[in-house]
């Protein structure tokens, strides 16, 4: 039996747009995660970016279950000597939810720069509106 192996010239890609409004944040970002890495699709190589463009919409109405809210921080070191900064995800989400959305599929991708090559291909809105209706993204129903 043979084994394919895809390369970067043989990957297809499609473009999903992703509904957020009223889903946990982990389930979502694991869910765009693996679509991201192309985990979804048989020819899946995992040396190669096989994965496709996610849009994610609604990213203000996502929840955060239990405390987190009050409990849990987004932390971020500025560079500089003493820098640790922290925002609880209460303010966060308020503010930045896109930044929350987006922080949490990107710590679910690999380490390496496959990993940076393929956030590259998320798109996170606050709003119900997107740009990107000339790529005709189809409608992904996580749950």
């Amino acid at each position: 039996m043979k084994t394919y192996m895809a390369n970067a010239q043989t990957v297809e890609r499609k473009w999903y747009v992703v509904d957020a409004g009223g889903q946990p944040l982990g389930r979502v970002a694991s869910k765009v995660a693996s679509i991201l890495r192309g985990k979804n699709k048989p020819t899946f190589t995992p040396n190669v970016d096989t994965g496709d463009f996610v849009i994610v919409l609604n990213s203000d109405k996502i929840v955060l279950t239990g405390k987190k809210l009050e409990d849990k921080y987004y932390r971020y070191h500025t560079g500089y000597i003493g820098g640790l900064k922290e925002i609880a995800y209460g303010k966060l989400m308020a503010e930045r939810s896109d930044l929350a959305v987006y922080e949490a599929v990107k710590g679910m991708l690999p380490k390496n720069s496959l990993g940076r090559q393929m956030i590259k291909k998320l798109r996170v809105y606050k709003g119900a509106e997107h740009n990107h209706q000339a790529q005709k993204p189809e409608e992904l129903k996580l749950f």
